[in-house]
């Protein structure tokens, strides 16, 4: 399932499957900590409901019940790690679906989650031995010690 190059060269986005009529919502809202499941934000219901219970779940800038209802073109922040992801809701979903129908029932809205940088560690290769002197020296100065004073 590769993309295929349009005529002038550019990929042309797949289209996801339809979503299966029985997975929309009957209404025109349903309970965000269904749709958080359906649209795999979380794992399970029983984990979205803890996590509005926790006050990680805001609709619209106020914080939220499992039971809040949602409709579309509400904003929905999900705390995720530290980070909040900040969704708008497109579709309403009730069951849960495949990840690329799942994906059209939202938009993303969140910021890029920052690199972390990490620091360099010291490798040496393996079977190379007891360490010189010197690359010994080398090693506690990369790591920030003085090699003249015993640990």
């Amino acid at each position: 399932m590769t993309d295929a190059p349009a005529p002038d060269g550019a990929p042309v986005a797949e289209t996801p499957p339809p979503i299966p009529p029985g997975a929309l919502a009957p209404g025109d809202s349903v309970r965000v900590d269904t749709w958080l499941w359906a649209t795999r934000h979380v794992k399970s219901r029983s984990q979205a409901t803890s996590a509005a219970r926790a006050g990680h779940v805001k609709v619209n800038g106020e914080s939220a019940k499992a039971a809040q209802k949602i409709r579309v073109g509400d904003e929905v922040r999900l705390r995720v790690d530290g980070f909040d992801r900040v969704l708008r809701v497109a579709g309403l979903l009730v069951k849960r679906v495949g990840a690329p129908q799942a994906r059209t029932c939202y938009e993303d809205l969140s910021e890029p989650r920052p690199r972390l940088l990490v620091p360099a560690v010291p490798v040496r290769d393996r079977g190379a031995g007891r360490p010189s002197k010197k690359e010994r020296r080398e090693l506690d100065a990369l790591r920030g010690r003085d090699s003249r004073i015993r640990y």
